[in-house]
């Protein structure tokens, strides 16, 4: 939706930039009639589209997300398949995110890919290439839930009783930087929404140094323990088997 996406994809791309993730909500393609040729500038750029769909029937994806989100999910799906998004052996890679619309751990996510899978194709003909389940942290307006549910201390208590060692190896913060708008530095996108910027003298893009940022300590706080779950958690799904 920002103004200077397309014009931010194209000129990166003019200087050599070819990976480009996408991360999206399906409802944006078919909800805004500015909006329908995105799947085509997806394709035009090779673009890797990671989009939500809370789950593959009406009701529960209705009830997470709204009225009316399942029914555009698929249709945005069908045009991503039209335009060769999601196809077995295609290089236009389609992925799907899963959340849990309540106070557990995300299933196994290999279980849950092939459950999708197989209930998109058979309802609605749809195809994409991976599932990632990402674990709900205790940030923005998931606390409020929990706390009006009476399920806060449990939640809590759930992510820290899962918490798996293999998985700090892998969390996305020993690895990855999240850029806010204006440019500040942060270990990860939940820190950037919490104000939290990364613990060093290089926390703007500006004064970026690459030895400052590896040799820092990274921030944390308790919803932290929701990366370290399970199977662990990151934008790219569980982070250890």
């Amino acid at each position: 939706m920002n103004p200077h996406f397309r014009w931010f994809v194209e000129e990166a791309s003019k200087v050599g930039v070819k990976d480009f993730i996408v991360r999206s909500n399906l409802t944006i393609i078919r909800a805004n009639k500015k909006h329908y040729d995105l799947p085509d500038f997806f394709k035009k750029h090779n673009i890797h589209v990671v989009s939500s769909m809370p789950h593959w029937t009406r009701g529960k994806t209705d009830k997470q997300r709204g009225e009316g989100v399942f029914d555009l999910s698929i249709k945005a799906l069908q045009e991503l398949n039209a335009g060769g998004y999601g196809m077995p052996n295609s290089g236009l890679k389609l992925d799907l995110v899963y959340n849990p619309n309540g106070a557990y751990l995300p299933g196994n996510q290999s279980t849950m890919e092939k459950d999708f899978k197989k209930a998109l194709k058979e309802d609605f003909d749809i195809q994409f290439h991976n599932l990632f389940a990402i674990t709900n942290l205790p940030i923005a307006r998931f606390p409020d839930y929990l706390i009006a549910s009476e399920n806060y201390e449990d939640y809590m208590y759930a992510l820290v009783e899962a918490y798996n060692p293999a998985a700090v190896k892998n969390v996305m913060c020993t690895n990855t930087l999240s850029v806010s708008w204006d440019g500040y530095l942060y270990d990860c996108d939940f820190n950037q929404m919490l104000e939290l910027p990364v613990n060093s003298k290089s926390k703007h893009i500006s004064e970026y140094k690459q030895e400052l940022l590896e040799g820092r300590n990274i921030v944390i706080s308790q919803h932290c323990y929701g990366c370290t779950a399970g199977a662990g958690s990151s934008c790219q799904g569980v982070v250890t088997e």
